[in-house]
């Protein structure tokens, strides 16, 4: 048997304005020796002309053999179960990572449940009828959690918003499917090369801004010590790689007893009985779950500095008066900064040496973005269980250094004196 056989196939749902891009070049890298002898990419979006952001990476492992994209409709039960089907003269596909699901927080509960719930219910279903391996779940850092400390898979983790909470409907939906090799993977808030998404990126954008300006930035959730876990996008691929190695021997109801963790309900008892394929409230489904985020245990304060500070400035709380009237007119506020960012924004792209025509960073703080986060994971289940070793275990001025290097290289990130 060739070598390339003897490889496990994947597909990869979705993700690709998120973080399949970076899957996809663990798998298949441009240059070397691919992890897989098959992978399969399929998601809503175009390549070919493309119509989201691909970074300069991307198009050289879609041109690898081994590869192929295919755009598809993922709401349509018959489009999920043609993309099952292997290239003639192949196996079955080993190995399904879901990366799908809603991320903008503006689009409305509807919209949440037919791109996040009812995509997912649909791969799973087919993923389970084909008896894939192992199907890895991606869930978004769409949790708050206490300020006691970095929590473990145990602890109950609540979804506030609305996306945030049919995000968790998706996963009780999941683990309540039988025959299903389900992983959980819950990350922390995912920066590095060419993530131009979530609140990282964003953050770091404007910091740029403020340094630039020589302003503090400044933020109203003093004091700050809510933490912000963090995590390098090499290692959000890894670890989903990781989770499907370890799957895939062990089967479902092993893999259960040995990470199995209960997903409790935190939805409206009467919106779930009008969405078909859901839990009853009362029920408590149970699959392997792991956190990942990096060992630096971010907090607001200290991931704020580090980051003004690599531009040249402060991060600083505005005082208890100016909070308290912020909170009362967060809209203003909202509308007031965001003035100042985009049009600062703008004129740095303009005046770089050469000029920015055309960047996927956007310096627009919305609501979710200027909202208070709290989110701090425990790490130590996935390095425990799955044996998983982080590639990049500290967010610090180096790894911010080569995220904007990488940025700017691709004429992604305004080139000015002094920076």
């Amino acid at each position: 048997m060739s070598d390339s056989l003897e490889k496990p196939s994947a597909i990869i749902f979705g993700g690709l304005n998120t973080f399949s891009r970076a899957l996809a070049a663990l798998l298949v890298p441009p240059q070397g020796d691919p992890l897989v002898s098959h992978l399969r990419i399929v998601d809503k979006f175009s390549v070919s002309p493309p119509t989201t952001y691909l970074g300069p990476e991307f198009p050289k492992v879609l041109a690898r053999p081994e590869v192929e994209y295919r755009q598809a409709n993922l709401t349509v039960p018959s489009a999920v179960a043609s993309a099952f089907d292997p290239p003639t003269g192949k196996p079955p596909y080993t190995y399904v990572f879901d990366l799908t699901g809603e991320v903008n927080h503006d689009r409305g509960e509807v919209i949440a449940i037919k791109m996040t719930f009812t995509v997912s219910r649909n791969i799973a279903l087919e993923a389970a009828k084909r008896n894939v391996k192992a199907y890895v779940r991606l869930q978004q850092p769409v949790y708050e959690t206490p300020d006691k400390g970095p929590l473990d898979e145990k602890e109950d983790v609540k979804p506030v918003k609305t996306l945030d909470i049919w995000w968790h409907e998706t996963l009780r939906m999941l683990a309540s499917i039988e025959n299903l090799n389900l992983v959980i993977l819950r990350v922390g808030f995912v920066y590095g090369p060419y993530v131009e998404f979530g609140l990282y990126a964003l953050v770091i954008t404007v910091a740029s801004i403020y340094g630039y300006m020589k302003k503090p930035m400044k933020t109203i959730w003093g004091p700050g010590k809510e933490p912000v876990h963090t995590v390098h996008i090499d290692d959000v691929a890894g670890a989903l790689w990781a989770c499907a190695e370890w799957m895939k021997p062990l089967g479902r109801q092993q893999a259960d007893a040995i990470a199995g963790e209960k997903i409790l309900f935190h939805n409206d008892k009467g919106k779930v009985r009008e969405v078909g394929g859901t839990c009853t409230p009362d029920a408590r489904p149970v699959a392997p779950i792991f956190n990942l985020v990096d060992d630096s245990e971010t907090t607001l304060a200290k991931g704020g500095s580090m980051i003004t500070q690599f531009f040249g400035t402060t991060f600083e709380f505005y005082s208890s008066l100016e909070t308290a009237m912020a909170k009362l007119k967060l809209e203003d506020l909202e509308e007031e900064i965001n003035e100042h960012h985009v049009g600062t924004w703008t004129e740095m792209l303009q005046l770089s040496n050469p000029p920015v025509t055309h960047t996927p960073l956007n310096a627009y703080m919305d609501k979710y973005a200027l909202s208070r986060h709290r989110l701090g994971y425990s790490n130590q289940k996935i390095k425990r269980i799955v044996g998983y070793q982080l590639k990049r275990p500290n967010f610090c001025q180096e790894t911010i250094q080569e995220v904007v290097d990488k940025w700017k290289a691709e004429g992604s990130w305004p080139v000015l004196p002094n920076t």
